[in-house]
């Protein structure tokens, strides 16, 4: 059995993206491309963001810091910590608001 320290990972990749252009980072803690579960920590300095892109399956974020926007589907949702945001079965995008991480899971087609 692994156990990860969420704040002190979350902390090693706010440092690192303050440090890339893109300013964000992330790490997939569980699974991968080729298993039908991943769970991936992504932090989104405030401004940043990832473009309209498809979902490989269903797919949640759970906001760990910060503030996000999810938009997809002709809807948008905003989150803080504490969220769950139900990504939509659409072409979807993310816009940090403020420093923010998030914990994606998704969980694939099989």
């Amino acid at each position: 059995m692994d156990a990860l320290s969420l704040p002190t990972l979350l902390d090693h990749h706010f440092d690192v993206a303050r440090g890339q252009a893109s300013g964000r980072s992330a790490q997939t803690l569980v699974g991968g491309r080729d298993r039908l579960l991943r769970q991936t920590v992504l932090v989104l300095l405030a401004g940043q963001r990832l473009d309209e892109h498809d979902s490989p399956g269903e797919a949640t974020l759970q906001v760990l810091r910060g503030r996000v926007r999810l938009a997809g589907g002709g809807h948008t949702a905003d989150g803080g910590p504490g969220d769950l945001l139900v990504i939509p079965d659409a072409r979807h995008s993310l816009e940090a608001l403020e420093d923010a991480a998030v914990l994606l899971t998704v969980a694939k087609a099989a």
